[in-house]
């Protein structure tokens, strides 16, 4: 049996190992570019994720960041933490979500589930809470973002499913997946 803490924090670590999954093979290219009408980019997803992992088990945990984060600062431009700059390289991008989780971790050996924790932005009603709350809200931050990914990664190249080793798709080939993709849209074109 695992213990609560052991069981969020394997949850959490699935995520991020699935995030970081949607790089593998993706080009210098692929991985920056933008694919959605949004600006959706897969080192952005990573960037962002990152950013809010020091946030959370940084200053809401009362501890220092463990990094400056610039693209959040209140002079910023909206979104800076959604792209990886011409400066930021892909390898600096990952070390960082590691250097996150790392840290993460380590503030949740160091406090546990109970302690307080204090999020200035969230309201007023809301920002006093935990560390276990803060663990549940990156598995939910997390698995969004890690979705995003998956369907910017499959856009890129088709490239698609759950986690390494298991993608969780159906094992056919590509003229089964036409013959359903055929099947959806005669779906949706009956309520057209």
């Amino acid at each position: 049996m695992m213990s609560e803490s052991e069981m969020l924090t394997r949850y959490l670590q699935e995520q991020r190992d699935a995030l970081l999954w949607k790089l593998d093979g993706a080009g210098e290219y692929d991985a920056r570019r933008p694919v959605t009408a949004t600006g959706t980019n897969l080192l952005g997803l990573v960037k962002h994720v990152a950013s809010m992992e020091i946030g959370y088990f940084g200053e809401a945990c009362g501890r220092p960041n463990a990094v400056d984060m610039p693209w959040l600062a209140e002079t910023a431009e909206p979104n800076d933490d959604m792209y990886a700059t011409a400066d930021e390289s892909r390898e600096w991008v990952v070390d960082l979500y590691r250097r996150a989780w790392a840290n993460t971790d380590a503030v949740i050996a160091e406090l546990g589930l109970d302690a307080e924790a204090v999020v200035p932005w969230w309201g007023e009603k809301t920002r006093r809470t935990d560390v276990r709350r803060l663990i549940v809200h990156m598995i939910a931050e997390t698995a969004r973002h890690t979705g995003h990914a998956d369907i910017v990664r499959e856009q890129i190249d088709g490239f698609a499913g759950l986690y390494d080793g298991n993608d969780n798709l159906p094992d056919d080939d590509r003229a089964w997946w036409d013959a359903y993709r055929a099947r959806v849209q005669a779906a949706a074109e009956a309520f057209a």
